[in-house]
């Protein structure tokens, strides 16, 4: 009888690399099914039972218990609206609002540690005092000379006034911006609610020379006979139509779609860059706070600030900085999975672009969304990416390529080389916070599961952070939608042995401006933030 030995690779890289690659070339074997039946469902004449046409999976009534807790915790301040139609000049005018920085309790004299409270009124557009609140501020503390800032805690007090508090590092100005008033809002609210599809996919299905391309979504009304593409294991929802003369099984590529506007008359005025969108909010006295008392106290509140243009964590860790040969150093023997959207594809630009020794492994994959591989065989590194599952905004990819993150955690050894990063925000801004929730939830239970069976594997999550905004970018990814995403993330992960990356604060904290692609010294601080995590300072 003839006996075959296989003995494993010993060098780590070639394993992740035979891990990593088998799925890519037996997706039958290892991509759980779908269930794909055909099901028609019925149009009711009730315009309030056609707005609930996203199902879901029932929950553990543990999970439904969580799902209503997180929905009312990180609910939006309620502020009736005037009745009749919605009218500019009765909303906030940055213009006409104000801040004033409010004297410190040593009679005006702070030191660092200290918190600075800013007083913020605001008025509409013929000057008169606003009387409710429910309108979206930012609010930091900048220092572009010493290239410091910090973010500010911002409290509505439901009159038409607010509060900033920020913490005192180092001398600065404060600045205030109005990114949405409360009518604006509103019409986000109810655009989620009654247009939660109001950003559209599809598909294409083939069989042969006949094709067919269809409507896609997680959320669809049911108008016609709609493929169910459920995942099992997960309960993520995703549908399409199904195509008149093809099966539900023969979908194969995955298309973006485009978005329906649908703003009522006026409504777009809401909605104004240098007007009253993302627009700042002037001091009505000094901005500046002078430090006339030195302290080495710690402050509390901010997740970290930046000094000489470094990002120096409050917590968690203690961030170094990584040139190129320390980040190989300490990248080495190291496998590091990247899952989520194009803000995490970043990261893993940045790596390939800044460390020699990592070359690509050409997958004949989508630049875009992956899968995604760089290797340094000689420091025994791998480095790879894959975008988050349904929905992707993404063009043009093989629906065989769709991976739920926590299917893919499902699958991962683990252990103590190896690092999971995963980001996922910005594609799900659209659709009612239930979806999200659920998805994370999902996330989580992988989450734990591959740190009980390898518990020195290391998991970074990114959050959400501020953009650019345009009327186009406000109906389909405004801050305020992230920023609910980015509360719902923390309450989702807290408590959890997973290290958080704030990219919200790195980004509103810095001086470059916002972007969904945060520029690349903000970029380069995330990444020293991740690096910190994997080596971090030695004691003594």
């Amino acid at each position: 009888m003839l006996t075959v030995v296989i003995k494993p690779p010993k060098n780590i890289q070639i394993m992740a690399l035979l891990l990593y690659l088998v799925p890519l070339f037996s997706v039958h074997t290892f991509q759980p099914k779908v269930n794909s039946p055909i099901f028609t469902q019925r149009v009711s004449s009730d315009p309030d039972v056609n707005r609930s046409f996203c199902t879901f999976q029932p929950l553990s009534p543990q999970d439904a218990l969580e799902e209503r807790l997180i929905l009312d915790s990180t609910a939006w301040p309620e502020t009736p609206l005037l009745p009749g139609p919605i009218s500019l000049e009765q909303t906030s005018d940055p213009a006409h609002s104000n801040f004033t920085i409010l004297p410190g309790r040593r009679g005006g004299q702070w030191r660092v540690g200290d918190q600075l409270e800013v007083m913020i009124q605001t008025s509409d557009f013929k000057g008169r005092p606003k009387k409710s609140g429910g309108d979206f501020l930012l609010a930091r503390l900048h220092n572009r000379m010493l290239e410091a800032g910090v973010a500010g805690q911002v409290v509505d007090h439901l009159n038409g006034s607010y509060s900033a508090v920020f913490s005192l590092l180092w001398e600065g100005d404060a600045q205030v911006m109005l990114v949405h008033p409360f009518e604006a809002i509103s019409v986000l609210d109810r655009l989620t609610r009654e247009q939660p599809d109001r950003i559209y996919f599809k598909s294409l299905f083939r069989s042969g020379s006949l094709s067919e391309a269809t409507m896609c979504n997680v959320c669809l009304r049911p108008t016609q006979p709609l493929c169910n593409y459920t995942d099992l294991r997960t309960g993520d929802p995703w549908f399409c139509y199904k195509p008149k003369n093809l099966s539900c099984d023969a979908r194969i590529q995955h298309i973006r779609g485009g978005y329906i506007q649908n703003l009522k008359a006026k409504e777009e005025t809401l909605f104004q860059s240098r007007v009253n969108m993302k627009v700042s909010i002037r001091a009505s006295g000094p901005s500046n706070v002078t430090l006339k008392v030195k302290s080495n106290t710690v402050p509390s509140g901010p997740s970290g600030y930046y000094y000489q243009g470094l990002w120096r964590a409050l917590s968690g860790t203690t961030v170094r900085q990584f040139n190129t040969s320390a980040i190989t150093e300490c990248l080495k023997g190291k496998v590091v999975h990247m899952y989520g959207d194009s803000t995490i594809r970043q990261w893993f630009e940045f790596l390939k672009a800044t460390v020699p020794g990592l070359k690509e492994f050409d997958l004949h994959s989508s630049k875009q969304s992956g899968p995604l591989m760089v290797l340094d065989y000689a420091n025994n590194i791998l480095v790879t990416f894959r975008c988050h599952g349904p929905p992707l905004r993404f063009s043009n990819i093989p629906t065989r390529e769709f991976r739920y993150i926590a299917n893919e955690l499902d699958g991962l050894v683990g252990g103590i080389n190896s690092v999971v990063v995963i980001g996922i925000w910005s594609h799900l801004g659209t659709f009612p916070m239930a979806i999200y929730i659920r998805r994370l939830q999902s996330i989580r239970r992988a989450v734990v599961r591959l740190l009980d069976r390898a518990p020195g594997t290391l998991v970074v999550m990114r959050t959400a952070n501020p953009k650019a905004l345009t009327l186009y970018e406000t109906i389909t990814n405004s801050d305020w939608f992230s920023l609910q995403r980015d509360k719902v993330l923390r309450a989702v992960f807290k408590g959890m042995n997973v290290h958080l990356i704030d990219a919200w604060e790195m980004t509103l904290a810095h001086h470059l401006p916002h972007s969904l692609h945060p520029q690349p010294p903000i970029i380069k601080n995330m990444i020293n933030h991740i690096l910190s995590y994997i080596c971090p300072q030695k004691a003594g």
